[in-house]
């Protein structure tokens, strides 16, 4: 008997106006899912692939029109009641969603929400029982038992999705259904979690549902793949059988457009040659960011423990120059977004200089500051949390406009607006500008993140992960976009990635960070093919290529 059955399913969304035709995000999909097998679904962002993962855990809008079966161990999951439903969830089926910091509670602590998730389906557990299980399945994800009583608004992107994924595991259930589970992990987290998935999955029998857009992820770890589009089925096979000889035309497309980066086949026509040495647009010197983790006051009167002190940037010297891509990389909680919200004086440093276009930041007054933002705009890592979800997508992007007074009438500000929507490839730009972010799929949010970001034509562009969500040919068109923008405007950017391939596909120069400092830098091509340490050869050893499949 199969684990998961799912037969002939549709869903159709609640539609805001009647009179709109009726679209289905699912039509007609079928497939089987063994004990102990994987099972990838790939796809462009919006073709149907988290609203499955959401179908099978009954988490779908409650006027959503769903039809077919979905069965579990051979029950029916639309049949079942409320504390059936209730035990389903986590006890038989972990969720590992894409989007970690809208599902964490910002007012629990790590360690709480671990203990929630185990006294909600465990009661029993003595409180030791369950903080030392907690600590054990934390300890697999990487987050050190320090971190047990801070907030998820004090880890970085990379480090709530591994809270994210040890939340779905601590009731060992028998299926994972991971919507994007590694997008804001670095190359070597991610595939240290994805062999303890993949491990689970061999020793306890245990099904795996990876939803990803990362081709190479899901031919390395997969067993079969189901390629989506559009809401329907377009082929399904074997990983031998997908990546080499597939037959539908999409999923053709979809390899072509992953393989192109990561053979780097086009690397002379997009990426330029290095700009010659010339005056900085950019310097930081000797650039810190310091945390301090309080101590609860009982542990300071039993203890007389001081507040820890963490080095999330330490003495950082970089200088970009002005029309180049640099590359920054390493594993999340490293400190790449801490140093790219201290350059922009989001967060203040700790010591050091960030010198912008000859002036010196960290001395500005807010007004000089949010006067200069103009100039430096970010690309952020969570489209979702960065996007007011009380503003349309026309709003939100009109904002920097009508923030910085580039435009003289509403009626400007507007056709601006409506223009980058277009760049970025939403169309039409119309329909897309009333829009609110919850009405998106996460790729969409990421390509308005990124008009609002440029909308401004700024002179430096600290990009954190800004194609992180986002398909193969979706990725390759924001991507070509990006630069057709710095070939237009002589644009500066600061990519942040963990995406190797994209980062030797894309930038001129690379830093490798490594524990709040930089550890390595030079040219891309000397970097990867003459790596000095240890710590850079290591991630370039875990990168999945897919190239090497098929």
């Amino acid at each position: 008997m199969s684990l998961l059955t799912v037969r002939n399913l549709w869903v159709t969304y609640p539609q805001s106006d009647s009179s709109q035709q009726v679209v289905n995000a699912i039509e007609d999909v079928s497939f089987r899912l063994a004990a102990g097998e994987k099972i990838g679904f790939v796809g462009e962002s919006g073709c149907g692939k988290s609203t499955l993962g959401k179908a099978i855990m009954r988490l779908l809008p409650t006027n959503s029109r769903i039809e077919g079966d979905i069965l579990f161990e051979g029950k029916s999951i639309p049949a079942m009641n409320a504390e059936a439903l209730r035990r389903f969830r986590g006890e038989a089926v972990g969720l590992i969603f894409q989007d970690p910091m809208t599902r964490l509670d910002p007012l629990m602590t790590i360690g709480n929400h671990c203990l929630e998730t185990l006294y909600a389906h465990e009661p029993h557990l003595t409180k030791q029982q369950a903080k030392q299980r907690a600590l054990d399945t934390l300890a697999a994800v990487k987050i050190p038992e320090d971190r047990w009583n801070q907030y998820p608004h004090e880890f970085s992107g990379g480090m709530r999705q591994r809270v994210a994924i040890a939340l779905a595991l601590l009731l060992n259930p028998k299926l994972i259904i991971a919507d994007e589970p590694t997008t804001s992990l670095d190359v070597r987290v991610s595939a240290e979690i994805l062999r303890e998935l993949t491990r689970l999955c061999q020793e306890r029998e245990m099904g795996l549902l990876l939803i990803s857009h990362d081709l190479a992820t899901i031919a390395t770890y997969c067993d079969r793949i189901v390629v989506m589009n559009k809401g329907r089925k377009e082929e399904e096979g074997t990983v031998e059988q997908i990546f080499g000889n597939p037959q539908a035309e999409y999923t053709q497309i979809l390899l072509k457009s992953a393989l192109h980066v990561q053979t780097n086949e086009r690397v002379e026509e997009l990426t330029p040659t290095a700009p010659p040495l010339k005056k900085p647009i950019l310097t930081l010197d000797r650039l810190q960011k310091h945390y301090t983790i309080e101590t609860s006051l009982i542990q300071r009167i039993l203890t007389n423990a001081k507040p820890k002190i963490t080095k999330a940037v330490e003495n950082v010297h970089l200088e970009l120059y002005e029309g180049e891509i640099f590359g920054l990389v390493g594993e999340s909680g490293c400190g790449k977004s801490t140093l790219s919200r201290t350059i922009l004086q989001l967060v203040p440093a700790t010591g050091g200089t960030v010198t912008f276009c000859g002036e010196e930041l960290t001395t500005l007054s807010p007004a000089q500051i949010r006067s200069k933002r103009r100039e430096m705009q970010m690309i952020f890592q969570d489209p979702s949390a960065s996007l007011n979800p009380m503003m349309t997508v026309g709003e939100s992007i009109a904002d920097p406009l009508i923030i910085h007074q580039l435009t003289d009438t509403p009626a400007q500000t507007r056709s601006q607006v409506l223009a980058m929507l277009e760049r970025v490839g939403l169309n039409p730009a119309d329909e897309y500008y009333d829009r609110y972010p919850n009405q998106l799929s996460g790729g969409q949010q990421q390509r308005v993140g990124i008009a609002r970001a440029l909308i401004t034509k700024p002179k430096l562009v600290i990009c954190d992960e800004p194609v992180s969500m986002l398909d193969a040919t979706i990725q390759a068109e924001v991507l070509e976009l990006m630069l057709e923008l710095k070939r237009e405007h002589n644009l500066t950017y600061l990519f942040i990635t963990h995406d190797l391939w994209l980062a030797r596909f894309l930038c001129d120069r690379i830093a490798v960070m490594n524990q709040g400092q930089i550890i390595e830098w030079g040219d891309t091509q000397e970097i990867f093919f003459n790596p000095r340490e240890p710590y850079t050869q290591e991630l370039l050893a875990a990168a999945p290529l897919l190239a090497k499949q098929g």
